[in-house]
């Protein structure tokens, strides 16, 4: 049997794909630990959007609180549960899903017992989650159409706020909306600000979606959400393919995130 010397032997190759170097005190080839915390920084914001935006109309009740917790929680229980799909190695990710599942039942339990309407919700979280199962298993989990799975996941977060305080859905659907049409948006423009740098056509599909959302919003939204899409809009073609850093481009979305939430407090 022929043995590759050490200096040629591969790096592992993380949950995302990505060779992974040994540290020091880290033998190269053993496999690293994938940590607790998600390396998709942006996940984050796209969860908590929807739910501040939402509380902006319906106010803040003590479950909100679970129920926040419970999608902080239950985030990082779907990511490590996907990676476990996508490499078929679930002992390595199995403290983590025992921990954050641990945590997602007691945090969440409490909300679907004082509010059991917020079970109506089940099915469809169950269809966007098999959307990215699929994906996970044809490690395609950065295909827009998985990415727009998510989106859909965090923006049903706002109608869920509205079940837990007891008001309508339809209250929160107008800042529902808004909230989606950006989420959508800065998936587009991020991909050609890294992924996609290159990709004269997503370049377009983003311009073309910024500014059909961007008239939208002028001809039947608010002045505020008008103006929001319209930054927006400049935004999208005036950074798109630029080669800046993504900690800056993460900045950049925060930024936009926190127009968000003004333009639908406004």
């Amino acid at each position: 049997m022929t043995t590759v010397p050490a200096n040629r032997r591969r790096p592992y190759a993380g949950p995302a794909g990505r060779p992974t170097a040994g540290g020091p005190g880290h033998p190269p080839g053993r496999p690293r630990s994938p940590g607790w915390v998600p390396p998709q920084h942006g996940a984050w914001a796209m969860l908590l959007l929807p739910v501040l935006a939402a509380l902006t109309v319906t106010g803040a009740h003590p479950l909100h609180l679970l129920l926040l917790g419970a999608a902080l929680a239950g985030y990082p229980l779907s990511y490590f549960g996907l990676q476990a799909v996508k490499t078929g190695r679930l002992r390595r990710v199995r403290p983590q899903l025992v921990g954050y599942g641990l945590a997602t039942v007691a945090l969440a339990t409490p909300v679907l017992v004082a509010r059991p309407a917020t079970l109506a919700y089940a099915p469809l979280y169950a269809a966007l989650a098999a959307v990215n199962v699929g994906y996970a298993r044809w490690r395609r989990d950065r295909s827009f159409v998985n990415d727009l799975a998510f989106v859909a996941q965090c923006g049903l977060l706002g109608l869920v706020v509205a079940t837990v305080a007891e008001v309508p859905w339809t209250s929160v659907a107008g800042v529902t909306v808004v909230v989606l049409g950006y989420l959508v948006g800065t998936i587009l423009h991020v991909k050609t600000m890294i992924r996609e740098r290159d990709s004269v056509r997503y370049r377009w599909v983003s311009w073309t979606y910024h500014a059909v959302a961007a008239v939208a919003a002028v001809l039947w939204a608010s002045v505020p959400v008008a103006v929001l899409f319209t930054v927006l809009l400049a935004r999208a073609a005036l950074l798109a393919g630029r080669r800046v850093t993504p900690k800056r481009v993460g900045l950049v979305e925060t930024a936009c995130a926190l127009l968000v939430l003004a333009a639908v407090a406004l």
